[in-house]
């Protein structure tokens, strides 16, 4: 008979789509520790099972656009930061696309939206991003800084998409027909992946921003307001990829801070 410590081997090593077999071949076993095994195989089981029900409610709109040969999601992540770009991404996933846990990157860890973007860069038919400076950003305001992301990202795609789902926007001066959907990163697959790759590209942007400006913490707060970040801005003044109208409340036009703008 397998000790424990064999059947625990076999449990770590057993893949997803074989724990059913590991479940039937040792669930008749009495002693506690295989019990304990079994049940933590069906509770994994039973996560699987209502993130692909998930899974394939976060493709609902693509299955109503089902017609259109290829469906593009569109996001952007940083509009809100005070430095540092905006980014859009824009990604065609397959048909019946398998990849489960994607979501709104915010919902996400950063290890788990790395790991997803890896996948996503795999599997999808295209994937592109595009971002806007925090300079160009001051001279047109963000609302327009992110059209033009977002219109860079989905212009650079092959195959150019017949379709845009876009996180609550509609893009102005692009033919291709759009879908706006409210809170899209969390309801379209196609958008979520678009989510993900926008906040993984801007957050490895902001992370080498920091070993030039580690003052304001960039790798921690990827541009956000939070109070060691302006409690920098206040000690050393704005350094090149702050946005000056997005700092005003912080520094006043005079500052004189140890970059020059």
């Amino acid at each position: 008979m397998e000790n424990i410590s064999q059947i625990q081997k076999k449990y770590k090593e057993t893949s997803m789509d074989k724990m059913q077999n590991f479940i039937d071949t040792y669930q008749e076993d009495s002693r506690t520790g295989v019990q304990a095994l079994v049940q933590k195989g069906e509770k994994q089981l039973e996560r699987l099972k209502k993130e692909i029900a998930r899974s394939y409610q976060l493709q609902k709109f693509e299955r109503q656009y089902s017609d259109y040969q290829y469906i593009c999601g569109v996001d952007e992540v940083g509009r809100g930061p005070l430095a540092g770009p905006v980014v859009a991404g824009a990604v065609i996933l397959p048909k019946n696309c398998d990849i489960l846990y994607i979501n709104d990157s915010k919902k996400l860890s950063a290890a788990k939206r790395e790991e997803l973007a890896k996948i996503i860069m795999e599997k999808a038919v295209s994937v592109q991003t595009a971002q806007v400076s925090p300079q160009d950003i001051d001279k047109i305001n963000i609302l327009q800084a992110t059209y033009i992301a977002m219109k860079k990202a989905i212009d650079s795609l092959s195959p150019s998409p017949d379709l845009l789902l876009n996180d609550a926007v509609t893009i102005p001066g692009i033919q291709i027909r759009q879908v706006p959907i409210i809170k899209g990163d969390a309801k379209s697959i196609s958008i979520g992946a678009a989510s993900i790759i926008a906040k993984v590209t801007r957050d490895a942007i902001m992370t080498e921003y920091d070993k030039l400006y580690p003052e304001y913490d960039f790798a921690s707060n990827k541009g956000y307001g939070s109070a060691k970040h302006i409690e920098a801005l206040k000690k050393y003044g704005p350094c090149p990829i702050h946005r000056k109208t997005f700092i005003k409340n912080f520094v006043s036009d005079d500052s004189k801070g140890k970059y020059i703008l």
